[in-house]
């Protein structure tokens, strides 16, 4: 039996620690999905087809690893894909207990689904996607924080021209 794991989130963008996340689960797992869950709550600057494509193309040299889009619960998501590990990034205590809450639950209505948590690197435990789209809006250099497939993007839909 081939353990498929699941990293999810909306990713808008990706950040140089969400791909390390992503690199290091792909050498834990022999197969790995990136989840890319719609959340308009969460008022997205680049749509889940956009994300869905940056992420593709950060992630185009891993062999085991693919990208797809998702609206609704992740664990019908995991159930659809038949993935049976959650991963998920932890940078605070905060994110922590959060991230235990919600694998509880996601166990209790989907009990063949584990949730293994990441913190991420530790030159990258200060990134968050929502910093970014701040530091990008407001001029900073953005080369520090996404791959850099992202990093055209991110400058031309915060309306800056590149380098």
């Amino acid at each position: 039996m081939t353990i498929i794991a699941a990293y999810s989130g909306t990713f808008d963008p990706i950040t140089l620690g969400h791909h390390d996340i992503i690199q290091r689960a792909a050498r834990m797992f022999p197969k790995l999905i990136v989840a890319v869950g719609l959340n308009p709550a969460k008022n997205p600057k680049f749509s889940l087809e956009e994300r869905v494509e940056l992420i593709s193309a950060c992630v185009q040299g891993i062999e085991n690893v693919s990208v797809v889009g998702f609206g609704g619960l992740v664990v019908d998501f995991a159930r659809e894909h038949n993935v049976s590990v959650l991963v998920r990034g932890v940078r605070t205590v905060a994110d922590v207990e959060y991230e235990k809450q919600m694998a509880t639950m996601n166990r209790d209505l989907y009990p063949e689904l584990d949730t293994v948590l990441l913190a991420p690197s530790p030159q990258y435990e200060h990134l968050s996607s929502s910093l970014v789209r701040e530091l990008t809006s407001l001029g900073a250099p953005v080369k520090k924080l996404v791959p850099k497939a992202v990093i055209p993007a991110l400058l031309a839909r915060f309306g800056r021209k590149p380098r």
